[in-house]
């Protein structure tokens, strides 16, 4: 269901999650209306408003705390990405040292391991499927290829040696945002978050019990809180996924060209 959620245009995701946020308040606001009746009026009445306030602040610090880790896991992708695209580039460059067939090899590969990545790996992480089982064949030949080669200058042996420094930065740059990737919110914070949401909205129609229009506003203002939460934490939940993940824009834009 989350999955589903998850892929949805920005818009279908506000209307989404607003709609459900509005079902579950009208709901507990009818239950409590329908239970403030008779003898229990007055036990109900009884809760004091006092008991908002903490509840509130709760709510709110685990949301922060849910938002801190959804926001430094897209930080910590983007960083990875960034680093593996400025090595890539880097081997691009010192591979100049070695013109001809050698630097065309390495600049193929380079491109295919690329265009891999933003076709193929791009959509497994958004997914969480992408494993790292599964070797970049085209890092791996690159790094083959460098080591294979003769240098015959001081120059061309610092080049091949920073060019294998660098892809293995690559390498290590994509492990890392493939770890990444299956970065996400857990069950237990999700039902904590609603959880604790749920209450809290049950405690404002109590308290307002005797009033049902100032319970309704009350709610509604409370859910409208709540929705902007969920959409803020669901829209970003997957370092990779939805229209504010990182994509392969940076890796892309240091794509050899094709020769």
């Amino acid at each position: 269901m989350l999955d589903w959620v998850l892929g949805l245009d920005i818009v279908w995701m506000i209307i989404v999650v607003s709609a459900v946020t509005a079902l579950i308040t009208a709901g507990i606001w009818a239950l409590v209306i329908r239970l403030a009746t008779g003898g229990r009026a007055a036990t109900l009445k009884g809760l004091s408003p006092g008991m908002l306030p903490p509840m509130g602040l709760v709510f709110g610090l685990l949301v922060g705390f849910t938002a801190a880790h959804v926001w430094g896991g897209t930080d910590r992708a983007q960083v990875a990405v960034n680093q593996e695209a400025s090595a890539l580039r880097a081997t691009t460059l010192l591979m100049g040292s070695f013109p001809g067939a050698p630097e065309a090899q390495v600049d193929g590969l380079i491109r295919r391991h690329i265009e891999q990545a933003a076709n193929v790996e791009w959509p497994e992480m958004a997914s969480r499927t992408a494993t790292l089982t599964v070797i970049p064949t085209e890092l791996a030949q690159a790094v083959q290829a460098v080591l294979a080669l003769v240098p015959q200058t001081d120059g061309q042996r610092v080049a091949q040696r920073e060019a294998l420094v660098s892809l293995q930065t690559a390498l290590d740059a994509r492990r890392q945002r493939i770890i990444l990737s299956e970065s996400t919110i857990n069950w237990a914070n999700w039902v904590a978050v609603l959880a604790v949401a749920v209450l809290t909205l049950f405690a404002i129609a109590v308290v307002h019990a005797d009033n049902r229009g100032t319970a309704a506003m009350a709610m509604g203002l409370f859910a409208a809180a709540v929705a902007v939460c969920f959409v803020l934490l669901t829209a970003q939940d997957r370092p990779f996924a939805g229209q504010f993940g990182v994509g392969p824009d940076v890796l892309v834009q240091v794509m050899p060209p094709a020769r």
